[in-house]
Order: C-alpha cells, then structure tokens, then sequence
C-alpha cells in the first residue's frame, strides 16, 4: 500500500519513493567509471559521514566563514593542500567548474577572451559564458592523438593581440576526460608567463591522482574537483591559488562591503558539510596514492597493451600517461550486430561478472579506468574481457 503524505494546502504526494533509495551500481561491483575511480572513498572517509551528516553540523564551531573553521581542522587542511599543491592560498568550492568560474568572473574584465584547448570541458565553456567572456580555442592535433600542442595558445595570442582583442585568461585542461592526454602544462604556463596573462589550469582529472604543484608548472590558479580526483563526497572542490601577483589575489578573495569576512565570489561559505569532511578524511589517501601514480600509468599501459591484442584501438596520446582511456571497439560493434541483446549484451556480460561504470549500449567505443585497483582486480577486468570477446565470437559464428 502507497503512503502518501498530506501537505499543508492540501495536496496529498506519494513519498515511499524517496524511502530506502539504493544505488543501481552494487558495492561490490568493480566500478571501471572515469569519473568515478578517483572519487572512491576510503573506509574513514565513509565513518566521518555518521559524524556530521546534519545539515550545517560542520559550523558548530564557525565564527563567521568556512575557511578559518579550526573544529573540524578545516583551516589547517587548507593550509595543508597550498602546499600540497605548490601553492599560497586554497578555498573549498563545489567542484572544479565552481572554481574556474570563481577566477573569470574576478580576474577577467568582462568581455575579454579566454584562449582555451580544444579538449576543454564543457564547463569551461559555460563558466567562460557566464562570466560574460569571449572565448577562443587553441586547437588540439588530429584524430587519433587529440594532442594539445603548447606552440597553438602563442599562435592563437598572437592573432587575437593584432586584432586588438583583450585577452583576460588561458585556460588549460591538465588531464582532458575524453581522451585522457596529459597537456604539457609547463610550457602553457611559460607562454602565459611571458606574454604577462594569468593561468588557469583545470585540473579536474589530474590534482589528487598525479603529481600536480602550482609553481613547478607556472600555474596562477588550479581548479581542483574533490569528488572526481580526491575521493570526497560530491559535490565539492578546491581552487589553490599561487598568490606571486597579489594583484590577484586581492581581486579573488575581496570580501563584502556588507559583510565585511564574507568573501564574495564564495559567496560567503561554499562547500560547508559531509563534502568537504570526506576532502579532509581522505587527504592522506590521496597523498599516498599520488605517491604511486607511476604504478598507476604502468598498469594503464599493461592494459592498452593486452585489449589491443583484442582488436581494441586506443585512442589519445601514446605512450599512456593517465589511467584515462578510451577505446575503439569494433570487435564488441561486430558481435552486438549479431547478438540478440544488439548493444547491451557487453553491458549485461560485465555485470554478470561482477564488472560496472561502461555505459549501457556501447560497443563502438567506452572509456574505462582502472585506477586504484588492485592489481589482481586488474587482470580479472582483462580476463573478463577476453573472455566476453572469445565467447561472443564462438556463439556467433565469427572469425
């Protein structure tokens, strides 16, 4: 029997569906999902969620902003993270997009252009539009590769300074969630450096799976996502700031005329409960993962080298640099064409095994990540796959 519950004008809803949500995706599952591995909690991520999981409970303490919070130590993990990440000052945001737009609409005057890649994430694009900014696309290389090539953002300035456009910020994808590329963001930043424009550089796949520090790549600004990259509890993220030009800063963090601690592209406080919890519990995760980033790329490489033999065909920059990877699958389009479950039956022969995170129906192409794995786990994923191929092959009748 339906319960329903009666508002105060009246109306009656039905609210057992709201009751007992459970997740699609069972917890056991091996999650191959990009946008997801790196977001996976670690068991004392998961307790501090019983401690502080009513609303506003993360104030108890607060004297008037969340950055200066000393119980929980959320000021001294953002100390913490500045220098995690070779930087000066770090605030807590909703993610990583929040922080791209917190710098356009403080650094950039409006109507200035932000050259950025033509991996961009969408956000970018709509963070830049919001800001009331024009954008221009340095472009990336050709299929397979989709290669940023630093030489396209000194073009693209070039061509924009002799028409007499103003150019307010470049903005770099570190880590593009297409195709997994690692963008030389050393070389972006030197451009930027001595042509004199600030730096963005959207870390949204790198920060808290790969080394990233601010100085060491010229970055003024990283715009982190905590619920992508530093296993947090969505949504949240982190914008550091390398504070050399304190012109910047100024213009970043200038607080109310109102309120005067208030900072008003934070719009006060930003991510204040369980997210920014789960950012500081997972920290030494995070440390201790980056520290091993580089078995991270070995076993993305192992990877691409055992489904290739498959007829699998990776597509991006080689040699692999980032546990990204996308895939072309004609073999997986070959079966499903003769399959009677067409496109899903490589979805339903992964959840059989225990294997989620590839999209339902797709076989022409998927993007994959295996990061943080074990590497047991790893090669029962290759397996499976073989296995799915081999056997698709035998009960269809192909070569």
């Amino acid at each position: 029997m339906e319960n329903t519950e009666k508002t105060m004008i009246g109306t009656e809803i039905n609210t057992d569906k709201y009751k007992n949500i459970k997740r699609h995706l069972e917890r056991e599952m091996i999650n191959l999902n990009p946008i997801q591995r790196g977001g996976i909690l670690p068991t004392e991520s998961k307790k501090v969620i019983y401690e502080y999981w009513d609303g506003y409970s993360v104030c108890d303490y607060c004297a008037g902003r969340l950055d200066q919070v000393e119980t929980p130590p959320i000021h001294e993990y953002l100390d913490d993270a500045s220098k995690f990440f070779g930087a000066d000052i770090t605030r807590p945001t909703h993610g990583a997009r929040e922080s791209k737009y917190v710098i356009m609409n403080s650094v950039c005057n409006r109507g200035d252009y932000v050259i950025m890649d033509g991996n961009a994430h969408y956000t970018s694009f709509v963070a830049a539009e919001r800001a009331r900014l024009n954008i221009d696309i340095a472009p990336v290389e050709d299929y397979p590769t989709y290669r940023v090539n630093p030489e396209k953002y000194k073009e693209r300035i070039e061509i924009l300074e002799d028409e007499g456009k103003p150019i307010g910020l470049l903005l770099l994808t570190h880590v593009d969630g297409n195709y997994g590329n690692v963008a030389d963001a050393k070389k972006v930043g030197k451009i930027a450096k001595d042509k004199g424009y600030p730096f963005l550089l959207n870390c949204a796949y790198s920060a808290g799976r790969m080394p990233v520090n601010a100085e060491d790549l010229n970055a003024d600004f990283l715009a982190i996502s905590g619920h992508k990259s530093m296993s947090g509890s969505g949504p949240c993220g982190l914008l550091s700031i390398s504070n050399k030009n304190e012109d910047y800063g100024k213009k970043i963090l200038k607080t109310s005329k109102k309120n005067i601690v208030k900072e008003l592209e934070m719009l006060g406080c930003t991510s204040r409960g369980i997210p920014i919890l789960t950012l500081m519990t997972s920290f030494a995760h995070v440390i201790e993962r980056v520290n091993n980033w580089d078995k991270e790329v070995k076993r993305a490489r192992w990877i691409i080298d055992e489904l290739e033999t498959l007829g699998f065909k990776q597509i991006g920059e080689k040699p692999k640099n980032h546990d990204l990877i996308k895939f072309e699958t004609p073999i997986l389009d070959e079966i499903a064409e003769h399959d009677k479950r067409k496109g899903y039956f490589f979805y339903e022969e992964l959840k059989r095994r225990g294997i989620g995170g590839i999209r339902r129906g797709a076989t022409k192409e998927f993007k994959m990540s295996t990061f943080g794995l074990t590497d047991e786990q790893t090669k029962y994923v290759v397996d499976s796959f073989k296995e799915i191929i081999e056997n698709g092959k035998k009960e269809n009748k192909l070569n």
